[in-house]
């Protein structure tokens, strides 16, 4: 087994979390108002999801892939639906009298969701496939080892950005008054709507 795949996973992982859409926007918000493990369990959604993602592509499920790519539309349809959903509930709501307010659904609630509005984003798969036929997966020896160590490392190297965003964000717990709350809610679930508004138009393209 060759131990440079997993470091290649984890770069790849964590590029790909990084850049802050709607997955980060909720990690944050949830991270600010409902605490810390709320925020990070709701990365590891995403970055359950990355991998799964990776691990058909890393393995040559073709027909899963296939299928998933196929089903574009109906998942961005969904996907979008769901985030105009979440987006909406967040601009209502009222904010928390002491910063943080338990989740409906809880922990595994918040981890079902981001794991959830990940995987409703086929076009995840198209790039992991590319990225891994870059990579000579296909013609790396001992070929499902390696493909097992790119997709341990997406997975940790995803999760490691969420820590990082998790952790960072739960800097301001306790440091903003209700209007902050408000404003906080107001902005998130504005800017889901957007990625939502976006999904449900390119479902229809």
């Amino acid at each position: 087994m060759d131990i440079i795949f997993l470091f290649k996973g984890m770069a790849l992982g964590f590029s790909i979390a990084a850049p802050i859409g709607p997955i980060g926007i909720l990690c944050v918000r949830r991270t600010v108002t409902e605490g810390r493990a709320y925020g990070l369990v709701s990365g590891l959604g995403a970055a359950t999801a990355d991998a799964m993602y990776g691990m058909v592509a890393g393995f040559g499920l073709s027909f899963i892939s296939s299928l998933l790519i196929g089903q574009k539309t109906w998942l961005s349809l969904i996907g979008g639906v769901f985030l105009c959903y979440l987006g909406i509930r967040t601009f209502v709501s009222k904010p928390a009298e002491q910063g943080a307010s338990p989740q409906r659904g809880g922990l595994l609630g918040a981890y079902a969701s981001t794991l959830f509005l990940t995987l409703t984003n086929p076009m995840t798969i198209m790039f992991f496939a590319a990225v891994f036929a870059g990579l000579g997966i296909a013609n790396a020896p001992g070929g499902y080892a390696s493909s097992a160590l790119l997709v341990a490392g997406v997975f940790l190297g995803s999760a490691m950005w969420w820590l990082v965003l998790a952790g960072g964000s739960s800097l301001f717990l306790g440091k903003l008054s209700s209007e902050h709350w408000r404003w906080i809610n107001r902005l998130s679930g504005l800017v889901l709507v957007v990625f939502g508004t976006a999904s449900l138009l390119s479902s229809m393209s």
